[in-house]
C-alpha cells in the first residue's frame, strides 16, 4: 500500500469518528439516559400525588422546597426526588432527560418543558397530568396549579416532552 493511500484512509476514519462523536455530543445526556441517576421507586400515579399536594404553595425563585416554596424547575425536582428519581435541577437541563416523546404521546408524570420568550434562558418546567393539562410553580405572586397546555398563554410553547418514568 502506498503511503498516500494509507493516509487518505486515515484521514477517511478520522472524519467518520469526529463526525459520530459530534453526533453523540448532540445528542446530549437525553441519548444516553446518563442524566437519570436514580430510577425512582415511584410510579407515575406516586409522582402526581406527590405534585397535587403541593397546590397551593407558593412560588419562590430558586427554590425547591414546600416550605420556602419553588420555583418551576425546583418544582420538578422536588416531586421527582420525592419519589426516588434524581434529575437534574435546572430547566435546561430537565429539557434534555429521561427522553423525548411527543406530546400525543405524553403520559402522566412526564416532565413538559415550554419556551415562554425568546430569550435562550426563557424555559419553563412542569410534570404533565393527563387531558392536554399539567402541574407547576408558574411566576412570582402565584403557587403552584394546574393549567391546560392549549389555553391562551401556553399554546404554541411547548418545546419537550421527556419522559423519565418508566412503567
Amino acid at each position: 500500500m502506498q503511503y498516500s493511500t494509507f493516509l487518505e484512509k486515515v484521514f477517511s476514519l478520522g472524519r467518520l469518528v469526529v463526525a459520530v462523536s459530534f453526533l453523540f455530543a448532540l445528542a446530549g445526556c437525553g441519548f444516553f439516559r446518563a442524566d437519570v441517576t436514580d430510577r425512582g421507586t415511584g410510579g407515575a400515579d406516586d409522582v402526581l400525588e406527590t405534585a397535587y399536594s403541593q397546590i397551593g404553595t407558593r412560588y419562590k425563585y430558586g427554590s425547591a422546597s414546600p416550605k420556602k416554596g419553588f420555583d418551576c424547575s425546583g418544582f420538578v425536582y422536588w416531586v421527582y426526588k420525592e419519589n426516588g428519581y434524581t434529575i437534574p435541577r435546572m430547566t435546561s437541563e430537565q429539557m434534555k432527560c429521561g427522553y423525548a416523546v411527543s406530546q400525543k404521546k405524553a403520559r402522566k408524570g412526564d416532565i413538559v418543558v415550554f419556551k415562554t420568550s425568546q430569550s435562550p434562558s426563557s424555559l419553563h418546567s412542569g410534570i404533565y397530568v393527563g387531558k392536554n393539562a399539567f402541574i407547576h410553580s408558574p411566576s412570582k405572586g402565584k403557587t403552584v396549579k394546574v393549567d391546560k397546555m392549549n389555553n391562551k398563554y401556553w399554546k404554541g410553547k411547548l418545546v419537550a416532552v421527556r419522559r423519565v418514568i418508566e412503567e
